[in-house]
């Protein structure tokens, strides 16, 4: 089942995200260790096109428990970029 994590930095996520930018891709290549499957990630950015504020992750798991566990590991739930988290199923339709 896809699953998609929409990630919406808090105060100061520039400045946080730049600190544990580095160990929040390394986790990434771990995904398979929480049961998960990367099928797609980068940042939510403002409407300039470049200014970062946010992450979207698609993941294939067998459940949202794997899912959340595999988020809550994240250093940048560590570092605090993210305020808020939202672990949604998802239907692919079309792509």
């Amino acid at each position: 089942m896809l699953f998609a994590i929409h990630a919406l930095d808090g105060k100061d996520g520039l400045k946080r995200r730049a600190t544990a930018q580095e160990a929040h891709g390394a986790h990434l290549k771990t995904a398979g260790d929480y049961g998960v499957k990367l099928v797609m990630s980068g940042p939510l950015v403002e409407d300039d096109g470049s200014t970062m504020k946010g992450s979207l992750l698609v993941v294939e798991a067998q459940g949202r428990a794997d899912v959340e566990r595999f988020n809550a590991a994240d250093p940048y739930q560590a570092a605090g970029v993210w305020d808020t988290v939202t672990i949604t199923a998802f239907l692919k339709k079309n792509g």
